[in-house]
């Protein structure tokens, strides 16, 4: 399985297993296979079919173009670089730095999707599904190609953005996000020093644990650990991983605290 090396702010290179294309597909149809069935849904409800009633333009484009061009950036955003499609397939988008997108990054992969935009127009207002499908077509055959042809698996969104599409760790113990709910009463922060780091060192110390978990090699840990000792000016005897996860909880319990 193709593999790629990423270099985090921590110069350390953590690897991410690229998503097979065949799972980037098949995602990609469940999104797909769901935009559809909510405008056949909307427009149900609203006409009894699938046709667009007269001076009722601004309606669908309320309730219809709008949530389904914006479908794919508003998911990503909101589910940690998913889509539904994502998630079940377990693929996600992430920088290349290691770290969870930019909303500017994000933006930037959803315009590059406009051969989406063109099937959903000519399909609603023209009524045109051939030339709607053709136009997905073309667009969805010109991805793949350069897919097909680029060293990380990057569609023109990921390049333009990047932006690289990986597996997900599906055996973790730590929460997807950086985000963790501490909720002893009384608990203690060892690390107070941690607010010297920011959102995206404590996304790469959450990625390390990730990795080390999978693979059950604690190496990277152990640099890690090492490095944000030296930055932050501590010294602890816990062992490399638990360090790690305590400055996630000092971080996370600080930082909703403020």
């Amino acid at each position: 399985m193709p593999v790629i090396q990423i270099a985090t702010p921590f110069n350390i290179d953590i690897e991410f297993e690229i998503a097979e294309f065949n799972k980037r597909f098949l995602a990609y149809l469940v999104d797909l296979f769901l935009i559809v069935i909510y405008i056949f849904s909307i427009l149900y409800l609203l006409y009894g079919g699938f046709s667009v009633g007269e001076g009722s333009k601004g309606l669908v484009i309320i309730l219809v173009v709008i949530p389904t061009l914006f479908y794919t950036m508003a998911s990503e955003v909101l589910m940690n670089g998913q889509t539904i499609g994502k998630k079940i397939l377990q693929i996600k988008v992430i920088s290349l730095d290691g770290g969870e997108p930019t909303l500017g990054q994000y933006m930037l992969r959803w315009f590059m999707r406009f051969y989406e935009w063109g099937f959903i127009i000519f399909t609603l207002f023209w009524s045109d599904g051939i030339t709607g499908f053709l136009w997905l077509l073309f667009g969805g055959i010109t991805s793949t190609i350069i897919i097909g042809v680029s060293h990380k698996s990057q569609r023109l969104g990921d390049i333009v953005a990047g932006t690289v599409v990986v597996n997900t760790v599906s055996k973790l113990t730590v929460d997807d996000t950086i985000f963790m709910n501490v909720t002893q009463a009384n608990y203690t922060v060892k690390f107070p020093e941690v607010m010297q780091l920011s959102d995206r060192d404590i996304n790469t110390i959450k990625t390390v644990i990730n990795q080390s978990a999978k693979t059950n090699q604690f190496d990277m840990c152990n640099r890690v650990a090492f490095k944000v000792q030296k930055v932050l000016n501590v010294s602890t005897d816990m062992y490399a991983i638990n360090f790690l996860e305590k400055i996630m909880e000092d971080y996370n319990y600080l930082s909703t605290r403020e």
